[in-house]
């Protein structure tokens, strides 16, 4: 995919964040409430496969683990066209902070409070992506972030495991609770393996 046809992607996407913040909670529940441009997209013009995003939503954080998929994503996401897109989304709780050990100096895109951020998309239409990047953690500060996301991440797993464990054998599919096992568990490995390599 060409430079510009990426960041017109992420333009678009803006705009059906803000679209689908005025329409009924009763029709969409799920409220994104900020999108972050994050990875390749940050930095210089090239070819690129997908554009990956930080979507934020109302939810408690224990809520939203990483790699993990809210309660009505799949609703927003086919109600954007998110999912026929190039887009690769992470879903993060709005209830703290959006980076981690994979999101690096994100770029706020959109969110509800002061709508589209026009110079950030000039900046990365221009591959200037890092003068508008969040600053860099220090390390205290990046320790603290990940054991954070690693105990959300556990519960997450061990909910999720029990979950499966008491549908197992009962009437109906279970593909819903096994690929929430599956995100639980891929989240928690791709988190703990981040603060085995810091430390």
């Amino acid at each position: 995919m060409k430079w510009a046809r990426a960041v017109h992607h992420l333009t678009e996407l803006a705009q059906s964040c803000a679209e689908m913040a005025g329409r009924p909670q009763s029709i969409f529940p799920l409220r994104v409430v900020g999108l972050w441009a994050v990875g390749d997209i940050l930095g210089p013009a090239r070819e690129l496969d997908t554009v990956t995003v930080a979507l934020c939503v109302d939810q408690p954080v224990e809520q939203v683990p990483w790699w993990g998929e809210p309660r009505g994503a799949e609703h927003w996401a086919n109600a954007t066209r998110l999912a026929k897109n190039p887009i690769l989304p992470w879903w993060r709780s709005a209830h703290a902070p959006v980076w981690n050990h994979r999101i690096r100096r994100p770029v706020l895109i959109w969110d509800t409070e002061g709508g589209t951020r026009e110079a950030a998309l000039a900046a990365l239409a221009e591959g200037r992506g890092h003068e508008v990047s969040l600053a860099a953690p220090d390390a205290e500060q990046y320790a603290a972030r990940l054991r954070d996301e690693l105990a959300v991440s556990l519960a997450a797993l061990r909910s999720s495991t029990q979950r499966y464990e008491e549908k197992r054998w009962s009437p109906g599919k279970l593909t819903p609770l096994a690929d929430d096992l599956w995100r639980s568990a891929d989240g928690y490995l791709d988190v703990l393996t981040a603060v085995h390599e810091g430390q």
